[in-house]
């Protein structure tokens, strides 16, 4: 009887830690913190490397060929050597400007721009990212995107309120510039999980922040 009991429950704290790593395994991802939304956002190296204005690489003129000088009456004149071809100014290859960019999942009240709790957590860092020194020169671009659930028309006007609604909440709260934050909404368009219509996907219901540069 002793075994069994032991037994039993042994599977009993098997069964209890598997559920635990099935719950962790469908846990919601973590909300980065500020230092984390600064490293994603601050600028890599070759990206935002302004383009040289006014200044273009110029083929090297080419010398007009010598006159040959007069040949003597009777004597063949010589065969002029063949001119190289004129050298073609190549300009380097751009360097590869990706704009660095985070998701930032912010939760709002079902079918309104109005924040919850996890939203102002979650902006009150991007707030302070932002507003640090490593991101102070810089602009952005706040992307609002939505699941497929209800018309694409609803989910562009209600992308369009909820970037208005996070940038209002930066301004006020934070002081960060408006001319820094430029709002848009792009409803189902950019899906970050491709779903059919009509299905609730919480990954696509994000706010999407893009450094524009200085």
């Amino acid at each position: 009887m002793m075994i069994l009991f032991r037994t039993a429950r042994s599977l009993a704290v098997a069964a209890a830690a598997l559920g635990l790593l099935a719950t962790d395994a469908h846990a919601q991802p973590r909300d980065p913190s500020a230092s984390e939304i600064i490293d994603a956002l601050r600028p890599k190296p070759g990206q935002f490397q302004p383009a040289t204005r006014g200044i273009r690489p110029v083929a090297p003129s080419t010398p007009a060929p010598a006159q040959p000088a007069a040949t003597p009456p009777g004597i063949a004149a010589p065969t002029p050597a063949p001119m190289p071809p004129p050298v073609q100014a190549v300009a380097p290859p751009a360097a590869p400007t990706e704009a660095p960019a985070i998701s930032l999942t912010v939760q709002f009240a079902t079918g309104s721009a109005a924040l919850t709790d996890q939203a102002t957590r979650v902006l009150d860092e991007l707030g302070k990212a932002l507003t640090s020194e490593d991101l102070r020169p810089f602009r952005f671009r706040i992307e609002g995107h939505t699941d497929t659930v209800g018309s694409s028309a609803l989910n562009q006007s209600l992308s369009e309120r909820r970037a208005a609604a996070v940038r209002a909440y930066l301004t006020q709260r934070f002081g960060v510039e408006p001319s820094r934050l430029v709002a848009i909404g792009l409803g189902e368009s950019r899906l970050a999980i491709a779903t059919d219509d009509g299905v609730d996907e919480p990954r696509n219901r994000r706010v999407q922040i893009v450094n524009l540069g200085g």
